[in-house]
């Protein structure tokens, strides 16, 4: 495969939810440290060696909505895509068209696990925001002119960063995305037994016009196991998929 093995590992809420109230209860707080350990703990089920987010999970979690400081008078980057580390344990993977996340570090720390950070771009990222990458020594790939075309990424981490396993984490758009073009492997989800009801939050999959639609997907059930009780983890396989254009 040119491409690495991706699977699609999501904390959710009984109620499909992938953000909200829930996570603070006991029942969510728990599920979550569950989701943590699978992918992250010391002993990883997946063994990946990144992980992929679009851009509001990253504002969401790592980089806080800061505005990029940009130098406008910038020299001229040099084209192509930029690798500044191709020997990290773990990457972070940043989907980011335009270039409007506030990076300050070229690593960040999700709890105890430490990523070296990967923006993809499109022809729309400014130079300016491209010299700020390689200023802080920010590895970027440029993958398209307007949106970026995620088998083109897929196969250029494999051949630029050697990741043979990638976990897709979300937003549900982005998740859907992969889902409808045939990029996904596997869903595994860890479902906390508790639920808040908000109609404000994200599902786990979500459409929207120009990146997918709702033509559906049917899986297969791999594995189930209750943890801890109260938790389920539940890992599906992708069936084959028309690819949506």
């Amino acid at each position: 495969m040119k491409r690495p093995y991706v699977f699609c590992h999501m904390l959710i809420s009984i109620d499909g939810k992938i953000m909200g109230n829930y996570m603070d209860t006991p029942q969510g707080i728990k599920a979550g440290d569950i989701f943590y350990d699978i992918a992250f703990g010391k002993k990883p089920y997946y063994h990946h060696q990144g992980w992929l987010s679009g851009r509001v999970t990253t504002d969401d979690n790592f980089t806080f909505y800061k505005k990029p400081q940009l130098d406008e008078n910038a020299p001229q980057v040099p084209e192509g895509d930029y690798i500044a580390d191709d020997q990290a344990k773990m990457y972070y993977v940043s989907i980011d068209p335009k270039g409007r996340l506030g990076w300050e570090d070229s690593t960040l720390v999700y709890e105890d696990t430490k990523a070296h950070v990967i923006e993809i771009l499109t022809d729309k990222a400014s130079n300016a925001y491209k010299a700020l990458l390689r200023k802080r020594h920010i590895s970027y790939m440029i993958v398209g002119e307007d949106a970026i075309d995620f088998e083109v990424m897929l196969e250029k981490l494999k051949e630029n960063f050697h990741i043979e396993t990638l976990m897709l984490g979300g937003g549900g758009v982005l998740n859907w995305s992969f889902i409808q073009q045939g990029l996904c492997d596997e869903v595994s989800l860890v479902v906390a037994s508790a639920a808040d009801g908000s109609d404000q939050t994200p599902t786990l999959f979500e459409m929207r016009e120009k990146y997918s639609d709702d033509t559906p997907v049917e899986f297969v059930l791999k594995e189930a196991k209750v943890i801890d009780e109260n938790a389920l983890w539940l890992r599906y396989k992708v069936k084959e998929v028309k690819r949506h254009e």
